[in-house]
């Protein structure tokens, strides 16, 4: 049961005059603002202290589950075979590279590996993110770049892989992304404006001072982005916003010559181009929703820079079939596609007939993992499901030949059949169907058991079923775990996406809320053993569903939750507020002003009782200001009629991620499962205290 709060007073944030009356707490760094958040994170500890020894027995044994020494299956790249590896004790993995066996085999030959990278010693037990790790294409040099604080700016290394010399590139606000061109000397890389935003493009040739303008984008909606094709003949340069993209291309020969347009861009026309090989000639491949919101993929001659007149149909739009993404080889291509809620992989060889991977489960994750070269006659996808750890796949391009190369093991008791994956269907106040993936111990399907709901629904971002060694903490103890796909995901096609982005954003609460109700209704749970969890833009879902259906849920966690959205977007000075226009609406205009104002989670906090609530913030966050979480927490500690725990915790030395580190994401993990089972009154595995 929860923790008794009478001993422990809750800070309560001074409330100012106007609109917005804790406005104050947006003064990063000043020492109120750093004592209040203190404060806060001392409420928390202390709140929670009693759990401290259920953390670290829920630490100790996630950790228990996961082979803590182990090796990543090699990638073979020109003579070499590039892996990485994790030691107990490690936060990060190790970078190496062997070189690859005469047999053409994934054996490692650590008599001759290199170490190329060690993160554990470049994070000197603080925050590290690493961004780009890239060899050059001859192989001697690796471009990486660092993060150690969290806030998404990166520092750019250059290494020297033979003498062990590494270079630090002398140039500021980059967002961490290196592309090498071919001659192994060239490095195109992207600097960020004051809003946080990708939006130029540099060149800079190793040896040299400076770097060249090569490309600014002007319009704050668009973000830049330089990528190496399929094909590793052409660099591309895409401009995109969350509706409108552009291409420019250019031989990776030749990184001094200017990148050519492929197609001026046109509002609302989504283009994604790459390059490789059809019936032995190049050619352009380009996935476009010019003839469909689902997206068609065309191809065209490369021996020119095509207009679009030049576009041949390749894979015809399909009103049922959403096509994702696709992964070309010089023999065949491979589409990612989604139809009913679940991704398909459909391989077309060239000169054989197409046909779709078959897998076992019902509902399950599965993407292209790695093409590997582009002259591979295989690729590696990645299968899991929620009761099924990661596979990773080998895939005869031209047999159809399936072979697991690796499973990602769990250490200790586990067997798969314990627990049951389950899809199922809600229906939302106007008729919509909304899946539901479900997995609970197989002894539980005939009894209502305490339920960890998780949602996001927005960007188009599909949550496919995953895995989890951390969540067996929860099944082990009778705890089902689901996720809602609601609209404003990607789960259904396009057309599912926006039906859950700027005017229809309610859709996404009433489609969660449909789902609780469903899972309620259908015996899985009952509304005092739902705890509900959400993070960034999930974060928002979370807070406007507490506001909206409080009753529903026993308790809730969001993390950096995006709970301030109609302030933050009044405010263009924010980092990617501009950008987010297309997907939330700009709220200068009025009728848009009104629409997010009736469910942003700040300004709907209602004097009514809410469900324990913890709130998870990073101090660096540049994408999510953890003001957002602070403002929010303070007017819900004013307002709530409740004695529920409201607690807020502030990362001060992360961002948007949380903490840096595998062991101290479990321990994350095990303050937030901890939280849960104190409120469900769960008591060790398998027991249930009354609730």
């Amino acid at each position: 049961m929860p923790a008794n709060n009478s001993a422990h007073r809750a800070p309560i944030a001074r409330q100012d005059q106007g609109a917005d009356p804790y406005a104050w707490l947006q003064a990063r760094d000043t020492p109120e603002v750093l004592a209040y958040l203190q404060a806060e994170n001392a409420y928390q500890e202390a709140l929670l202290a009693d759990q401290a020894p259920l953390r670290e027995q829920l630490f100790q044994e996630i950790k228990g589950r996961i082979l803590e020494t182990d090796l990543s299956l090699p990638s073979p790249w020109g003579p070499w075979l590039y892996y990485t590896r994790t030691t107990a004790g490690d936060e990060y993995p190790r970078h190496y590279r062997c070189p690859r066996p005469a047999d053409d085999s994934n054996t490692v030959d650590q008599a001759q590996e290199q170490l190329l990278l060690d993160p554990n010693a470049l994070a000197n037990h603080g925050f590290l993110s690493l961004g780009t790790f890239s060899i050059s294409q001859d192989h001697r040099l690796l471009a990486y770049s660092l993060d150690t604080t969290g806030d998404e700016v990166y520092t750019l290394y250059v290494k020297d892989l033979a003498s062990g010399a590494i270079t630090e590139l002398p140039f500021e606000d980059c967002d961490g992304s290196m592309t090498w061109a071919n001659d192994s000397q060239t490095l195109f890389f992207a600097e960020l404006d004051d809003t946080h935003r990708p939006w130029r493009l540099m060149r800079h040739r190793l040896g040299q001072d400076g770097a060249d303008l090569v490309f600014e984008e002007p319009d704050g909606r668009f973000f830049l982005h330089c990528y190496r094709a399929s094909s590793e003949r052409q660099l591309v340069l895409l401009l995109n916003s969350k509706t409108t993209s552009e291409a420019w291309v250019l031989d990776a020969e030749t990184p001094q010559a200017e990148f050519t347009c492929l197609a001026p861009r046109v509002e609302g026309h989504e283009y994604f181009a790459d390059h490789g090989q059809l019936d032995g000639q190049w050619r352009w491949f380009i996935r476009s929703n010019q003839d469909g919101i689902n997206f068609a993929l065309f191809h065209a001659p490369a021996d020119h820079v095509p207009t679009r007149a030049q576009w041949q149909v390749l894979v015809p739009h399909s009103d049922t079939v959403m096509l994702e993404g696709l992964s070309l080889n010089a023999t065949a291509l491979s589409l990612s596609l989604r139809e009913g809620g679940l991704p398909i992989i459909e391989v077309r060889p060239q000169g054989l007939a197409a046909y779709r991977v078959e897998l076992p489960d019902a509902a399950y994750s599965l993407y292209v993992q790695d093409s590997l070269e582009f002259s591979s006659t295989r690729i590696r996808l990645r299968y899991e499901s929620l009761n099924r750890p990661a596979q990773v796949r080998q895939l005869d391009l031209h047999t159809g030949a399936q072979h697991v190369l690796k499973q990602t093991p769990v250490l200790g008791p586990f067997e798969a059949d314990d627990y049951v994956s389950q899809r199922l269907w809600a229906t939302a106040g106007d008729g919509t169907q909304v899946p539901i993936s479900l997995v609970r111990r197989r002894t539980d399907l005939d009894r209502p058991v305490p339920l960890y709901l998780y949602g996001y629904g927005a960007y188009g971002e599909s949550l496919d079923p995953w895995f989890s060694h951390a969540r067996l903490s929860l099944l082990e103890r009778g705890v089902g775990f689901a996720i809602a796909h609601v609209r404003g995901g990607g789960e259904l096609g396009e057309a599912w996406y926006r039906a859950g982005k700027q005017e229809h954003k309610q859709n996404t609460f009433d489609d969660f809320i449909a789902c609780a109700e469903h899972l309620i209704a259908e015996g899985v749970t009952t509304a005092d053993r739902l705890a509900i969890s959400g993070g960034s833009a999930g974060g928002l879902l979370i807070g406007a569903v507490l506001n909206q259906r409080p009753e529903l849920f026993r308790a809730a966690i969001a993390e950096v939750p995006f709970v301030d959205v109609l302030n933050t977007m009044l405010d263009p000075e924010l980092p990617l507020t501009v950008t987010e226009y297309d997907e939330w609406g700009n709220p200068q205009e009025p009728d848009v002003h009104a629409r997010i104002k009736a469910y942003a989670p700040y300004e709907n906090v209602k004097a009514q009782a809410y469900p324990a609530l913890l709130v998870v913030a990073g101090y660096n966050d540049s994408r999510v200001q953890y003001w957002e979480a602070a403002k929010w927490v303070a007017r819900l500690r004013t307002r709530k009629t409740d004695d529920n725990l409201l607690l807020l915790k502030t990362e001060m030395g992360a961002g948007h991620g949380g903490m840096s580190g595998r062991y101290q994401g479990l321990r994350d993990v095990a303050l937030e499962y901890a939280f849960v089972f104190g409120e469900m009154g769960i008591l060790e595995r398998g027991s249930l205290a009354s609730s």
